[in-house]
């Protein structure tokens, strides 16, 4: 295999699951006029599992471009449907939006979770015309472990090992990602996340000594080329489970392989965003994505 540039405690997890899961409960979701949303489409059958995506779409023909959101909650928690009420905001304005499920660690370890967010970006291009979707034009978004997959589906397009199964006939490449405080580098995070020692043993299966070259392959930091799709990180100054640098770690990266990248420091937020750091993050979100999926 060539590699480009180098071949928790439940306290813990339970702060990155309601971090990510913070939006509207499903029973307090309102679906607006002009939206279509529907919730447990199947979009892949693997290691057993049924892997499901809740989908908001604005109502007409389209084509539209599509976004698909991915849960955070340290590889081995969290729902998809933390990510709904941002769907439906994002079919509002003129996209199709999925939140899908993965795998979790420890049950399925790197790069299952992988597989899977690929496996769902292939089936959004599978079915886009079912949908109403723009194949050309899928942007990514997710926070903290979702921030994490968004990024590697944006350095890793056509990387047979991480494809995993399913309408392999289609890419898995996206157009553009929005990464919200997700790690770049997997083997800087021991001694300086809070829960790092006991959330990336669980993913790799195994600690840095122990599954090095995992910890490598995992970090997206290390598959960056001039291929890679533009991104926006968006990261707060303040974050105990994934450092600030890991962002600039990565925005450095980019930029030295003339990847177009762009940073929103949030002073001052740690760990996902709350108030008027999140009316922030969000609102740079849907500029990036309509200057980068709208036409």
């Amino acid at each position: 295999m060539k590699m480009p540039f180098i071949v928790g405690s439940l306290r813990s997890l339970l702060v990155c699951s309601l971090l990510c899961c913070a939006n509207l409960s499903a029973a307090d979701l309102v679906i607006p006029d002009g939206v279509k949303f529907e919730r447990g489409i199947e979009f892949a059958q693997v290691g057993g599992e049924h892997l499901q995506l809740d989908m908001a779409r604005p109502a007409g023909e389209g084509p539209f471009p599509a976004v698909i959101c991915i849960h955070g909650g340290g590889f081995r928690a969290g729902k998809r449907e933390g990510y709904d009420a941002l769907c439906v905001t994002l079919a509002q304005q003129g996209y199709v939006a999925v939140t899908i499920s993965y795998r979790l660690a420890p049950t399925f370890p790197f790069p299952a979770a992988v597989h899977d967010s690929k496996a769902a970006v292939r089936w959004v291009r599978a079915n886009a015309a079912k949908y109403g979707i723009d194949p050309t034009r899928i942007g990514v978004t997710g926070g903290s472990a979702g921030g994490h997959l968004a990024q590697f589906l944006g350095v890793t397009a056509g990387v047979p090992e991480f494809e995993g199964t399913g309408n392999l006939e289609q890419s898995s490449a996206v157009t553009c990602v929005v990464n919200q405080y997700g790690p770049s580098d997997l083997t800087q995070s021991y001694g300086k996340s809070v829960d790092a020692a006991e959330v990336l043993p669980l993913f790799f299966g195994g600690n840095l000594e122990q599954k090095r070259r995992e910890h490598i392959m995992g970090s997206p930091l290390y598959w960056v080329t001039p291929k890679a799709a533009p991104t926006l990180c968006i990261h707060g100054t303040d974050d105990k489970y994934v450092a600030f640098e890991q962002a600039e770690w990565l925005v450095e990266r980019l930029k030295a392989s003339a990847v177009e990248v762009e940073l929103l420091k949030v002073e001052g937020a740690g760990h996902g965003f709350k108030g008027a750091d999140a009316q922030l993050a969000q609102g740079a979100l849907l500029d990036f994505f309509a200057r980068h999926l709208k036409r």
